[in-house]
């Protein structure tokens, strides 16, 4: 058979075959192919490790598919021959936990995948140290090394695990929606000091026009939304913890607005503005309505899921899907941010510091060259340094990998009786305060060049 098959191939196309079988083991340059634009080896690397997240969570969104979650069961190992589901014995319905089940093993396959590399990447700091190479290279045994991570997953016991690790999930969530709110807040600034450049190069009032339409509708959207939150997840009486949610995320966000303008923080960042707070102020409502989705009162959250062993729902309490519209939102924002990390690095140097990302300005020269020979790929730009801190990058990827785990499974675990999946204070208070410690780091950047006039806050 082999013989025939090399008989029926040319020389020239049985070299291209062996260069492709090779890119698979070689680094990111190979990738790209003809028609594609030149990238930087740094920018490449970080998309297919991304590329990895983002079909681990495909699969996980699979799984949790109702009709797809039935099937779960005939999985060799995974519940058929298992001495309990969750805890429980086995003449509970294997079918009812599945999707959360299977959801867990898959975050926990990519956390340590990603754990794997951040450790083996410790204080990487230019391409030519060996490890680099793992880094930009070796796709295909990546993969295989990923696969065989997630396989073996779905054979840890339950005992404790899904227990202990819904903490995990809960700790890594906090910190990646710490995350977003950095990038969401870097990115407010961007925009707007661009806006603003724009109108003051072109000296067109049309973006100064811009600006104030996409506030308005931020500002506009965020009150229609406070206003639906009261209405739908409070009552004239009773439902004391959201009325006292909303408010004071209400009233820390018409602070955070009026700081934006005064005049002293005017002077000290004069792009500053209320576009920047109208965005954080629409974000803060999106976690707030996404906290109070996760109250286990069923009169002050007429969101809520529940779900008990038989695999259905009581009358009062109907399950159609787990797919609720803070989840959609929230893998929305997870897709956008994770693309955020992998595709740029800030305009604010603070915010590189932070976020440990730096533009390399190695690997010109290169691209130059490969643009003036007609050549299309990734050009190594690591040579005198890396461009990110490599361990950092597959921690902020782990973390991810925590929160789309949580949210897809809304943030539920089973109860003391390990017979039903409820939503915990837990999760409300965690979505709670990182609103908080969102609006305090937005508000930090506001005054910090008053507080510190020595520092360069440019």
């Amino acid at each position: 058979l082999g013989t025939c098959f090399g008989a029926s191939l040319n020389p020239s196309d049985m070299g291209m075959l062996l260069l492709q079988v090779s890119c698979l083991c070689g680094s990111a340059p190979c990738l790209l192919c003809g028609c594609c634009p030149s990238a930087k080896n740094s920018t490449i690397s970080r998309l297919l490790f991304t590329f990895f997240l983002f079909l681990g969570t495909l699969v996980s969104i699979i799984m949790i598919i109702p009709g797809v979650e039935k099937e779960l069961h005939k999985l060799p190992g995974f519940c058929e021959g298992s001495g309990s589901v969750l805890g429980v014995q086995t003449h509970v319905d294997c079918g009812s936990f599945l999707g959360h089940k299977a959801v867990y093993r898959m975050g926990f396959a990519m956390a340590a995948f990603f754990f794997l590399f951040a450790m083996i990447m410790v204080c990487v700091r230019s391409s030519k140290d060996p490890r680099a190479a793992v880094q930009n290279g070796f796709w295909f045994f990546k993969f295989l090394v990923l696969v065989g991570i997630t396989v073996g997953a779905f054979y840890i016991p339950d005992g404790a695990f899904t227990s202990v690790w819904f903490y995990f999930g809960v700790v890594g969530s906090f910190l990646f929606i710490l995350i977003q709110l950095v990038l969401l807040i870097d990115f407010a600034h961007s925009w707007s000091q661009l806006w603003l450049r724009n109108a003051g190069e072109s000296n067109a009032k049309g973006w100064y026009a811009a600006l104030c339409v996409i506030t308005f509708i931020f500002y506009a959207t965020s009150i229609a939304a406070i206003v639906l939150l009261y209405v739908y997840y409070t009552k004239p009486e009773g439902c004391t913890e959201g009325k006292v949610l909303i408010s004071i995320n209400l009233i820390l966000c018409l602070i955070v607005s009026a700081v934006s303008i005064l005049p002293k923080i005017q002077d000290a960042q004069p792009h500053s503005g209320l576009l920047q707070a109208s965005l954080i102020t629409l974000y803060t409502v999106y976690v707030t309505w996404s906290a109070l989705a996760n109250v286990p009162t069923q009169t002050c959250n007429p969101t809520l899921l529940v779900r008990n062993s038989t695999g259905s729902a009581t009358a009062t309490q109907l399950l159609t899907t787990w797919w609720d519209a803070p989840s959609i939102v929230g893998l929305i924002i997870f897709i956008l941010c994770t693309l955020f990390i992998s595709v740029r690095s800030s305009d604010h140097p603070q915010v590189n510091k932070l976020m440990l990302t730096e533009e390399s300005t190695a690997g010109v020269g290169s691209e130059a060259a490969a643009m003036e020979n007609g050549l299309h790929h990734a050009y190594d730009n690591e040579q005198d340094g890396v461009s990110y801190n490599y361990t950092f990058f597959h921690l902020c990827l782990l973390l991810a990998a925590l929160y789309i785990m949580m949210t897809l499974t809304n943030w539920y675990r089973p109860d003391e009786s390990l017979r039903v999946l409820t939503s915990p204070w837990t999760a409300v208070w965690v979505k709670i305060c990182s609103s908080w410690a969102g609006l305090l780091l937005y508000l930090w950047t506001l005054v910090a060049p008053l507080v510190l006039p020595d520092r360069d806050f440019s």
